[in-house]
Parts: C-alpha cells; structure tokens; sequence
C-alpha cells in the first residue's frame, strides 16, 4: 500500500499535469489564443450545433435518378455494339429500371445476346423469341449502386462544406438514402443549401446541327439526341432557349482537376482545366468538329453553346454565361468539389439561433459547477480529508476529460455536457465504494495500513466491473446512436476512462503521501 515505484509517481503526475495543460486552451477565445506562442497547445474542444447555433439539413439521396442516369449511358453504348456489328433493332430505349428493344433478325437472337452480354457485366439480358429483349441490374448490382451513390454523394457533400469553410460539421448517412449535415455557425444557411442542392454535373456535348428545334419538337427528333433547355438568363437575353444536343458526352466533370472564378472582357468567368485524359479526348473532339457548335451543359441545361473555331489542344478553357461573381466563385467550387451522382432533396431543415447556444451553454455549464460544488461539498462533509482527496482527483479528472476531448477534435453537443455532468457523479462513486470498504475493514478490527490495503484491493473489482459496463453501453450508444447521442456517448465513454485512473491511481497517491508524511494513528473517516 506505502510502496509506489518513483516511475509510476512521476507517469501519474506527468499526466495529470499533461491534462491540465491540455485543457487551458478552453479557457480562452480564439481571438486570445491566436495571439499565444506557438508552442502552447491551441486546440479546444469544438461547439455542436445545439451549442454554437446554425443549420441542420436532412437530405435524401434520389438513387433510382442514380440508376437511370447509369441505364442511359449504357444504352448509347448497346446502340453503338449492334451498329457496329450490323444487327438491326428498333425500340432502343431505357424505360424504367431496365433497357428495352427489339431484335429485328430472328436468326441473329443469340448473336444479339451474346453480344449485349459484354457490353456491361453487372447486367441480365434477356430476349425472347420474338426479338423483344430487355437488359436488367440484378439484385445485388442494384444495392450495390445504391449504396454507392449515397457514399459518394455524403464525400462531395464533405468537400463542398470544407470549400466554404466551415468548421467541425457533422455529416453522416441517417437510414438507406439520406444524408444528416449539420453545419455550426453558419450565418447564411441559404446558400449553403444551394450548395449542397445542386447536382453539378458538367459535360461537354455536341449540339445537333442536322435538325431544326421545331422540327425536333415535332416529333423528329434523331436517335441519340435530346432537347436540353438553355439556362433562364440566356434564354431571357436573346439566345436560343432550347438545343438539341446529342446524348454522347464527349468529356464529362469528372476529369476536371481545378477550376477558378475569374475575369475575361471584364466579365465573370469560370477558368477550368482537364487531366491528361480529358485533355486527350476534349482535344480529338474538337479537332475533329472544327466549325461545329458544342453545348456546355451544367445539370441538364445549357449554359452557352460556342462554335469551335480551332481545335483545344491545352487542356483548359473558359466557361463564360450569364455570371455574377457570386455565382462565378460557387460554380467554380461545385466543379473543385465534384458531381453528386443524384439528385438531393432537403427533407427537414432546422436553424439553431446563436443566441439559444449561447443559453445552452450557459444553462449546461450552470448545471455542471452546481453538480461540482454539491459533490465536493458532499465529499467534505461526509468523508473529511479523504474527501478531499477525492475532490483533487475530480479536479483532474475533469481537466483530463477536456484535454482528452480537445486532442480528438471531438464535438460538445447539449447531450455531451450532461454526459460531463454525469460522469463527475460516477468518479466520486469509486471514491465512496473505496472509503466504504475501508470503514468496513476498519470496523472488522483490521490495522490502518491493513483497512486502507484491502479498501483499494477489495474495491477493486467492483468499480472495474461498474465503468466497463458503463463503458459497454456508451460504446454502443455511439455505435447505433447518432447526432445528439453520440455526443453524450463520447464524453460519456472518456468520462468513464478517466475517472478509473483519477479515482484508483490519483486518490491513492495522495493518501500514500500523506501516510507516509504524518504518520498517523488512525483513519480519519
């Protein structure tokens, strides 16, 4: 019980004093902490949106659009693979979830078959008799598309929240198709939603000169063209209000490797460039449509249709339309950031007033000194100078919670301070179960050393088996929980951590010392 080794006296006083410097930082602003050498630990413990006030954004990921957009590039490439192989057919056609068409050479079906089956492996083709075919994703390719898009539409979403700056947000899956964002401290919610609305998608298509928009209104609209709609403020200036495009992309956004808002003539633009890939294939194709208009299309409408005088071998160019400077610098951060793979639709929107964090810090950390000061005043009167040891070791506690919370960039939500509140309860409990023992001990007519030995020993267990259960359900809160409670799962978890250290080791440090300098007589409990 006297003994402990100078190794591990000086590994518990370097981290209790590691957690009190640790924790400083939070005592101070940003403002106050800018200002401070860099040597000294900056980072603080991040405001959750219930705390620090701003939005809160549930969106739903439209996968079929996902799908359909996947069925149609496929299906240029089926009409391509039977052209090629001269194999008549009519009724080429995405409808749905599937590709339907029809075989018109009754003796070419299995040709037809076998050739639909390499154009993409994770569709069933399936043709009958009559030449009537369709072309499936199987079950399992259709979960995995799914699952998949919502991934990929949760990592553009991260990127574009980081390009506007915003700190700590929270964004992650809620259920097969939804996205949960929650973006603290934003003063302008409108136009993150925005943002985070557009799909994005940028291509560059060719316009099909050999009809006339009338004509394709008509009903003669050729194979593998569509009528795309040009942007309202183009229409409203004189240009065309509608192009018929060809659904082939010659280059898509995707290979986009930066673009920047910036000025030509004075006007705002959009300066793009490609990867050696997309330099490539942007190349050839305006090498060989010199003279011809292209489209440059942004989520399904048109934003200019420009004739290419000379073929673009450099690998960038410049987009330029109706532009403000506002716009100009989001589309430029749209196209740095990516593409959803599908449509967003904002289920439930929620604004958390500055004002209501400030009183919900406020009302937190008023609740959180009460449950201090009652359990300090509490410890004293019922256990004397044991019980201020075991305040001293909450007091550290506390200060290793806030160092251990600031060094993993966690978020303090409302929830997170009634786990702190919480947890101060629970590292006193270890300290009672302890004393307790001792008394006990002492009562069974046990020696000084001896009672305070078998305190700590005998206890033990006990407080091992109580915070790992404790420990258990916090990790699985966390696990299965979301927003709210994973926040008072993780202080909850780190409270349970070092309230184990500060009331095992901490305490008994103290009442080592204080044995080994006083010497005295008897327990004062």
């Amino acid at each position: 019980m006297l003994y402990f080794a100078t190794w591990k006296v000086l590994l518990i006083c370097a981290i209790c004093a590691l957690g009190v410097l640790l924790s400083l930082p939070n005592l101070f602003t940003p403002a106050q902490l800018a200002v401070l050498p860099q040597f000294i630990p900056h980072k603080q413990v991040a405001l959750g949106l219930d705390l620090r006030g701003g939005s809160y954004l549930l969106l739903e990921v439209d996968v079929a659009a996902a799908e359909r957009e996947r069925l149609n590039s496929v299906t240029e490439t089926v009409r391509n693979a039977l052209r090629n192989a001269k194999i008549g057919y009519t009724g080429l056609n995405a409808e749905g979830n599937a590709i339907v068409f029809t075989i018109r050479d009754a003796d070419r079906l299995e040709e037809a078959r076998q050739l639909l089956a390499k154009t993409d492996s994770e569709l069933t083709v399936e043709i009958r008799g009559d030449g009537a075919g369709t072309m499936k994703f199987g079950q399992v390719a259709t979960e995995t598309r799914r699952r998949q898009a919502v991934e990929q539409s949760i990592e553009i979403i991260r990127r574009r929240v980081d390009e506007t700056g915003t700190k700590e947000p929270t964004i992650q899956r809620e259920g097969q198709n939804r996205i949960l964002v929650q973006l603290p401290g934003i003063d302008n919610p409108e136009h993150v939603k925005a943002l985070l609305g557009r799909t994005a998608k940028l291509t560059f298509q060719m316009v099909d000169s050999s009809v006339t928009l009338e004509d394709a209104r008509r009903g003669r609209l050729p194979p593998g063209t569509e009528i795309l709609q040009a942007q309202e403020e183009r229409g409203n200036r004189g240009g065309a209000a509608a192009y018929v495009v060809r659904k082939r992309v010659i280059v898509g956004g995707d290979t986009l490797t930066d673009a920047q808002a910036t000025f030509q003539d004075n006007q705002p633009v959009v300066s793009f460039k490609f990867d050696g890939a997309g330099a490539r294939r942007f190349g050839d194709a305006t090498r060989e449509n010199v003279g011809k208009p292209f489209a440059i299309v942004l989520d399904n409408k048109v934003i200019s249709a420009p004739v290419i005088r000379e073929p673009i071998t450099g690998g960038s160019g410049i987009i330029s339309g109706s532009f403000t400077v506002q716009s100009a610098s989001d589309l430029a951060l749209l196209l740095r950031a990516g593409a959803l793979p599908a449509p967003i639709t904002i289920l439930e929107e929620r604004t958390v007033g500055a004002q209501l964090g400030a009183d919900s810090i406020q009302a937190g950390t008023l609740a959180s000194i009460v449950a201090v000061v009652l359990v300090v005043v509490f410890m004293v009167l019922f256990y004397g100078l044991f019980g201020i040891f075991a305040d001293v070791a909450l007091f550290f506690n506390l200060c290793l919670m806030l160092a251990a919370l600031s060094l993993l960039g966690a978020t303090l939500t409302l929830p997170g301070i009634a786990g702190i509140a919480l947890t101060i309860g629970m590292a006193v409990d270890a300290n009672v179960l302890i004393y307790e023992r001792i008394k006990e001990e002492v009562r069974s007519g046990r020696s000084m050393l001896s009672s305070l030995e078998a305190g700590f020993t005998r206890a033990f267990g006990t407080i091992l088996d109580s915070h790992v259960t404790t420990l258990v359900a916090g990790i699985l809160l966390y696990w299965l929980g979301s927003g709210p409670v994973k926040g008072f799962a993780v202080t909850l978890s780190i409270g349970v951590l070092t309230s184990l250290f500060s009331a095992i080791l901490v305490t008994r440090l103290q009442i080592v010392t204080w044995v080994r300098q006083t010497k005295p007589k008897e327990i004062p409990l």
